[in-house]
């Protein structure tokens, strides 16, 4: 648990954004809690035009190391998404996945 929070962290504020999960809480002081839960959707994105595959594995559900790779490859391919949906070409990734992450991602 305190190895996944602490790369979950990790991850989240290599990217520009803000974490705040109830383990971390407890053991934190009242003014480091409000500073974590400052976060705004669109701060947490992941952007698939940007993002490494091991940044989108660990920000995305039901995504691991293989399928964000073979995002990235998509990308390096065929040159930056122009829609989230474009996702969809991937093989391996379906409506499903795509609808479960639409609220994670940005171009």
């Amino acid at each position: 648990m305190v190895k996944s929070t602490f790369r979950a962290l990790c991850i989240t504020l290599a990217l520009g954004g803000a974490l705040y999960t109830s383990g971390l809480a407890a053991a934190e002081s009242p003014s480091e809690t409000q500073a974590t839960q400052v976060s705004t959707p669109q701060e947490g994105q992941i952007s698939i035009n940007q993002a490494t595959a091991e940044q989108l594995a660990a920000g995305m559900n039901g995504i691991g190391l293989k399928k964000a790779q073979a995002i990235v490859n998509y990308r390096e391919q065929y040159g930056p998404f122009s829609a989230i949906e474009q996702l969809k070409e991937i093989p391996g990734i379906g409506n499903a996945l795509v609808e479960r992450n639409l609220a994670r991602l940005k171009l």
